[in-house]
C-alpha cells in the first residue's frame, strides 16, 4: 500500500478559557475545539484558507501572517489592535471563519467543560475535556477505519502526549445503551500528537474559533461580546459541524459536546 493511497483523519485542537478553579478567578469552562480534515483533501483545504485569509486582508487589511484569534476580534486587540474594526467587521471575520470550514470539507467539533458545578482542579479539568476529545475521534476513527493525527497548539505538550499515548493502550467511554463502561483504547492514533504554534498555523486558529463558538453556544455572551460572537455563531458553520460527535447524548448544539464531570 501506498502512502498517498491511505486516508488519516487530521485534528487540529485548541482551547478556550482556562483550567483554574472557578472560586479562584478561572473561567467557568474550559473548552477544546476540534477541526477534522481527510489527509486526501489537506492540500486543496489549505489552499482555501489561504485564498480565504488573502479575501480578508484585501477586506479588512489584516495581513496574511497575522494570527487571528477569537480573543482578538472580541477585544480588538494582538494582531488587529491598530486596524479600529469595529465591532460589526469583527463579527463579520468570526462568522466568515465559520462559513468557509464547509468549503474547506473540514468538520468542527467541540467539547466544552462546565466548572461550575463540580469545580474541578487544574489537571482534573484537562483531563476530562482531553479525554473526552479522545473518545470522540476514536468513535470517528472507528466510523471510517481512517487513523488520527492530532496536531494542537503549543503549552501543555507533555500533559497532552501522556494522555494520548495513555488512551492508545486504554479507554473507557460510558456505554449509550446499558450501565457502566466499555473499554475502547484508541489504537487508531497515529504517534505521538504534535504541537504547533497558533501564530504559524491558520487551521489552529480556526480551531481557536471554533472552540470560543462552542462555549458560548452553551453559555450565552453579554451584549458587547455578542456583536462579534452571538450565542448562534456555532450554527454559521452549517455542513462543517460534526453532528455525529453528540447525536445520542445531545448538547446545546449540533457538535458541541458539554461535560460536568
Amino acid at each position: 500500500m501506498l502512502l498517498h493511497d491511505v486516508d488519516v483523519l487530521l485534528a487540529y485542537i485548541d482551547e478556550s478559557g482556562n483550567t483554574g478553579a472557578v472560586a479562584k478567578g478561572g473561567t467557568v469552562t474550559y473548552t477544546l475545539g476540534c477541526v477534522l480534515l481527510n489527509s486526501q483533501d489537506w492540500a486543496a483545504s489549505f489552499d482555501e484558507a489561504v485564498a480565504f485569509r488573502r479575501r480578508i486582508r484585501d477586506r479588512f487589511g489584516i495581513l496574511m501572517r497575522s494570527e487571528l484569534k477569537a480573543n482578538f476580534l472580541l477585544r480588538n486587540s494582538g494582531s488587529i489592535r491598530d486596524l479600529g474594526l469595529a465591532p460589526s467587521a469583527r463579527y463579520v471575520i468570526y462568522r466568515a471563519h465559520m462559513r468557509v470550514l464547509s468549503e474547506m470539507r473540514a468538520k468542527a467539533f467541540a467539547i466544552v467543560i462546565d466548572k461550575r458545578e463540580n469545580d474541578l482542579r487544574d489537571s482534573n479539568c484537562f483531563e476530562l475535556a482531553w479525554i473526552t476529545l479522545l473518545q470522540r475521534l476514536e468513535r470517528a476513527s472507528s466510523a471510517t477505519g481512517e487513523p488520527v493525527m492530532i496536531f494542537h497548539d503549543e503549552g501543555e505538550n507533555d500533559h497532552v502526549r501522556r494522555l494520548v499515548r495513555r488512551a492508545r493502550r486504554y479507554m473507557t467511554a460510558g456505554s449509550f445503551y446499558g450501565t457502566g463502561s466499555l473499554k475502547v483504547p484508541a489504537r487508531m492514533l497515529v504517534d505521538d500528537p504534535v504541537p504547533r504554534r497558533s501564530d504559524h498555523s491558520y487551521l489552529i486558529q480556526f480551531a481557536d474559533l471554533v472552540a470560543y463558538a462552542g462555549f458560548r453556544s452553551f453559555i450565552p455572551p453579554s451584549a458587547g461580546v455578542a456583536r462579534v460572537c452571538p450565542k448562534e455563531m456555532w450554527l454559521e458553520l452549517g455542513d462543517a459541524m460534526r453532528r455525529e460527535t453528540n447525536g445520542v447524548a445531545g448538547g446545546p448544539a449540533p457538535g458541541v459536546v458539554v461535560r460536568k464531570r
